[in-house]
């Protein structure tokens, strides 16, 4: 079975390697290392957990990693302002908002307000759009990290029929435009909870991308024998057993899946850590003005 796991952290980790020799290059060249901040609003266990991973990674590349932590109560106006002073501090390549957001704070507008050239999680309409037409763009960290994934990882794309569920703007719409691309030449088929004869189309699959938010969704009856499955669900479950008292699991039906899929994402270890290194390449991108020349 070893054979069969798509290891996704010696993957991140290998690119890692590749990111802090291109950011000591610069260090070496009297360039500044590349700066990445985050924002967080209010105590949102996972997004602390995620903030303080990214942290994490970027020291690891020999990146500068900045935090700006707000109190639950913070006004959208409040949000703008922040938004406005990275916008202009230049010694900030890229910065993240953390999601989700408060309730009385509009999302979109936060999002869009972020300046394109700094917006490494690719979330703003024009990078979104930018990716729509194929133009020079700061991808979403997951999609990248899939795409990187399955690359890295050997499995063969071109002509092969890629079904995607989930059509989300973070993950399952993205990650089908990337999917068909020229030089990955994917097939792509993009269901959702309202597809119907669902399981007859991704027993079609030749990569199967479960991207639908539901825990344990994917089970072995609707997998091709032979596939390859990428699992981008995160879920915590309750797990007296677990020392953590929780275990996660992902949107696919790991134990039975693995026994029909020739190559499947485990969660955790799978998609994680690629949404986190792939965060690491765009600020490196931005730093050196590969997307949006200086």
């Amino acid at each position: 079975m070893e054979n069969k796991i798509i290891d996704g952290k010696a993957i991140a980790d290998q690119m890692k390697k590749e990111i802090a020799a291109e950011v000591a290059d610069m260090l070496d060249h009297g360039l500044n290392a590349p700066h990445l901040a985050a924002v967080i609003v209010g105590d949102d266990g996972a997004s602390q957990t995620y903030v303080s991973s990214k942290e994490k990674a970027c020291h690891s590349v020999g990146m500068i990693s900045s935090v700006y932590r707000l109190p639950e109560r913070t006004t959208e106006k409040e949000m703008l302002d922040m938004v406005d002073f990275l916008n202009k501090d230049s010694e900030i390549d890229g910065y993240i908002i953390q999601l989700p957001l408060p309730k009385h704070i509009d999302e979109n507008k936060i999002i869009n307000a972020i300046a394109p050239e700094k917006d490494v999680d690719g979330f703003t309409s024009i990078n979104a759009g930018r990716m729509q037409l194929g133009l020079p763009c700061f991808v979403p960290a997951t999609p990248f990290g899939i795409v990187e994934l399955i690359k890295r990882s050997g499995v063969e794309t071109e002509g092969k029929h890629v079904v995607v569920l989930g059509r989300s703007n973070i993950v399952g719409t993205p990650v089908a435009i990337l999917m068909s691309r020229k030089g990955v030449d994917s097939t792509v088929t993009l269901c959702h909870s309202r597809t119907k004869n669902l399981p007859e189309l991704t027993r079609q699959a030749d990569i199967l991308i479960a991207a639908i938010g539901k825990q344990g969704f994917v089970t072995a009856d609707m997998v091709k024998p032979g596939a390859t499955v990428i699992d981008v669900g995160i879920h915590r479950i309750a797990d007296e057993t677990s020392p953590k008292g929780y275990k996660i699991l992902g949107d696919v039906d790991y134990d039975e899946v693995i026994k029909v899929a020739s190559k499947i994402t485990p969660v955790p270890g799978g998609v994680g850590p690629m949404t986190i290194v792939s965060l690491l390449h765009n600020t490196l991108m931005a730093a050196k003005g590969t997307v949006y020349p200086k």
